[in-house]
């Protein structure tokens, strides 16, 4: 199935979703704790989740000694292949560039740095719709001050949020005022990190976003905002589709936009956003392809390496972010760590990889919302879509901003600036929504 969109941008698709497009032209006590690597048997399991009920109960992590010592072990029996062919990333990372980062991994990077910065955030497990859901929930000094769900993607994590809670939460330390305060939930994904890993599909975008739904009211929240991008901005995008009960207004800095609209000749911004998905489709989908169609084959490749799900993650590092290949300009190489070592300790490379299998092809669509919408369009984004098919589209908006520095993952490039983005956006939210 494929339509000559290559010859000409000109040309649109039947629906506005991703695979058409993309496929036709492109504190607690132990008991709350996880226990990473505490058997060295249970090597398809290395976290030992606490089962959980409704209760919203804490949570920290607790790594074991054992798995620390394997991933180190496995780093430094890493196989290398040989020098690509090329002298940039068209093949993929550069050799000396992977073998830097994984030297740092294993000898210069502290592997408790993540547990350190995760457990210094409230952390809790909760089970919704049978599955046990991990979230940081972090309230603001300012007793006004207004709910916030942070979503985040792929291969992202709640790791892309932990430098902006203290902006959203105290904005009167961080140059804001009070009335920017945010009450702040950042939860995992199904599949991702400590919430556990469904087994058995039908954990799409619809039904996730029920789930933040009832998180939200399980939290006392009658009133709040959304905010995401990649699969957040997925996720987001079904809690306003679905009108969730209590959500107010969300905010995305991915919004899913995919042609149509378009009406007519397309204009030059439209066949730019055009060309860039078609040139994304070309050169750069290929994980995406794999992860949506055999997420079980890849998983276990990275789940056996962990050089191998370092590459994984940091291809899509210096590719998204505003960077020019060079993703340490903008994220430190630890921080970047911090990342990958949650998805290599919660052995999350399958789990996470079948989102793309459950929802890539149809729910990662472009969707018609009435409810109060705004935009931040980061100028490293894969993907930058004109004003004019957001206001198609969301006959509600009420904030678009062109920012002025970061890409994709735009909470862990320009932490600041995607601050000042939430603050700007929810400032200029018409009253009574």
């Amino acid at each position: 199935m494929s339509m000559p969109l290559r010859a000409s941008a000109n040309t649109v698709p039947p629906d506005g979703s991703r695979r058409h497009f993309l496929v036709g032209i492109a504190g607690g006590a132990l008991a709350g704790a996880a226990m990473i690597g505490s058997d060295a048997a249970a090597q398809t399991n290395p976290v030992q989740l606490p089962r959980v009920t409704e209760a919203i109960t804490p949570f920290r992590v607790v790594t074991a000694s054992a798995a620390i010592n394997d991933a180190r072990r496995r780093l430094q029996a890493t196989r290398w292949p040989e020098r690509q062919t090329a002298n940039d990333w068209r093949q993929g990372v550069p050799l000396a560039t992977m073998q830097a980062l994984i030297a740092h991994w294993r000898t210069g990077y502290d592997w408790r740095r993540l547990e350190r910065r995760l457990n210094a955030h409230p952390q809790f497990r909760t089970e919704i719709d049978g599955l046990g859901i991990h979230f940081l929930h972090v309230r603001s000094p300012h007793e006004q001050a207004r709910p916030i769900i942070l979503t985040h993607g792929w291969p992202g994590s709640i790791v892309e949020f932990l430098n902006v809670i203290d902006p959203l939460t105290n904005p009167t330390k961080h140059g804001g005022r009070p009335e920017d305060a945010f009450h702040v939930v950042i939860p995992s994904l199904p599949g991702f990190g400590y919430s556990d890993k469904p087994t058995a599909s039908g954990w799409g975008l619809p039904r996730i976003a029920r789930a933040w739904s009832a998180l939200m009211r399980r939290l006392g929240y009658t009133d709040y905002f959304a905010q995401g991008g990649d699969w957040g901005a997925g996720v987001t995008t079904w809690m306003a589709k679905q009108h969730v009960e209590g959500l107010t207004a969300i905010h995305l800095n991915l919004p899913i936009l995919f042609p149509p609209p378009v009406e007519g000749q397309p204009s030059d911004a439209e066949k730019a956003a055009i060309a860039q998905l078609v040139a994304f489709n070309d050169k750069k989908s290929a994980y995406a392809k794999i992860q949506s169609t055999r997420p079980q084959t890849i998983g276990y490749a990275l789940a056996d390496s962990p050089a191998g799900q370092a590459a994984w993650i940091y291809e899509k590092l210096g590719e998204w972010t505003d960077s020019n290949y060079e993703p340490e300009r903008e994220i430190s190489r630890d921080e970047m760590l911090d990342n990958i070592s949650l998805y290599w300790l919660t052995n999350s490379a399958a789990s996470s990889a079948r989102l793309y299998y459950e929802s890539f092809a149809a729910d990662f669509s472009t969707q018609r919302l009435d409810v109060p919408v705004a935009v931040s369009v980061f100028p490293g984004e894969v993907f930058q879509p004109p004003r004019l098919w957001g206001e198609r589209v969301y006959s509600r908006l009420f904030y678009w901003n062109n920012a002025a520095h970061g890409g994709h993952f735009a909470a862990f490039e320009q932490p600041a600036i995607f601050v000042e983005e939430l603050r700007a956006a929810f400032r200029a939210l018409p009253r009574g929504g």
